[in-house]
This record gives structure tokens, C-alpha cells and sequence, in this order.
């Protein structure tokens, strides 16, 4: 499965939610509401969650192996860092 498209649907400078993502697979497959979160002084990508009853978020959807998600979360975060640049708030 190819990543055919990262499009950052909303960016927020100033908040701990820093982007609200939306992938493209194989240019046949969308994936919406992925989160950029900036954590400490690290960014992590967060997969479309929802709350359980018990109060505890689960994914919706997400990558099966760690070589695939480290694969995701790389491209996501480099079309971020893009997005920065070109806004100018790098």
C-alpha cells in the first residue's frame, strides 16, 4: 500500500493539537481525523479514535505493523513540517 496523498486539513500553532491530517492510500482508500499532537518535545501522529463508554479512546483505524506506522508517521510529520514553511511559522 502506497501513501498517495497527505493533505493537512487544519493547522494550529499554539495549541498542543498542532494538525488535523487526512491520508490518501493507493489514490482508492481516505483516512480522516489523523491528529499531529505535540508531546513534550516530541510530535506523535494520533490515529481517528473514539470514546468507549468506559472512557477510553481506541482507534478506529491503524497501521498493523510498527515499520508501516513509523512509515505513516514519518510522511505525516514531514508534510507538516512543509505546511509550516510555507504558512512561515517554521
Amino acid at each position: 500500500m502506497k501513501i498517495t496523498s497527505i493533505k493537512i486539513r487544519k493547522l494550529l500553532i499554539d495549541e498542543k493539537l498542532k494538525a488535523i491530517v487526512s491520508v490518501t492510500f493507493d489514490d482508492e482508500f481516505a483516512l480522516h481525523d489523523i491528529k499531529i499532537i505535540q508531546n513534550l518535545d516530541k510530535l506523535f501522529v494520533a490515529m481517528p479514535s473514539r470514546k468507549t463508554v468506559e472512557g477510553k479512546f481506541v482507534d478506529i483505524a491503524h497501521p498493523i505493523t510498527s515499520e508501516f506506522r513509523n512509515e505513516l508517521q514519518t510522511a505525516i510529520i514531514n508534510e507538516y513540517n512543509i505546511a509550516l514553511t510555507q504558512n512561515g511559522n517554521q
